[in-house]
């Protein structure tokens, strides 16, 4: 089976070779083989996980779920159907509070767009982060 320097992986997935040792560093590609002169020597399967990390981010997954994706993926035999089921509803969740904390935020820039202020005190923005954090340290 023919091996592949990393620069040569790199290439082919479209990536920098930092992200690979870094994917290698968080546990989401294997500790790859070593030859005399101890450069890194990949299969074409590194390649292969690196666009498959990469199509999951663009979907929106975390490393650390991609990470768990991948174990999932490695196993022939094995689909944690409650798991993932569960990992769904609780990602559906934070999605939806994240559409309603953009939408907050949405509106106050649209607030602030409206009309321009005339100082600091004036502009909706900088209000609301002072007030918010004011607001948070008092807890």
């Amino acid at each position: 089976m023919k091996r592949l320097t990393i620069s040569q992986v790199a290439k082919s997935a479209n990536v920098n070779v930092e992200t690979i040792k870094y994917y290698e560093k968080r546990g989401l590609l294997p500790k790859p083989e070593r030859n005399g002169s101890g450069y890194r020597q990949f299969t074409k399967s590194a390649i292969e996980d690196i666009l498959l990390i990469k199509k999951a981010q663009d979907i929106g997954f975390t490393l650390n779920e991609i990470k768990h994706l991948l174990e999932i993926i490695k196993q022939e035999d094995y689909f944690p159907t409650d798991e993932m089921h569960a990992f769904a509803l609780a990602t559906i969740k934070e999605i939806n509070e994240k559409i309603a904390q953009l939408e907050n935020f949405k509106l106050l820039l649209e607030q602030a767009s409206d009309s321009i202020p005339y100082s600091k005190q004036d502009c909706p923005v900088l209000q609301k982060i002072r007030k918010d954090g004011f607001h948070e340290q008092k807890h």
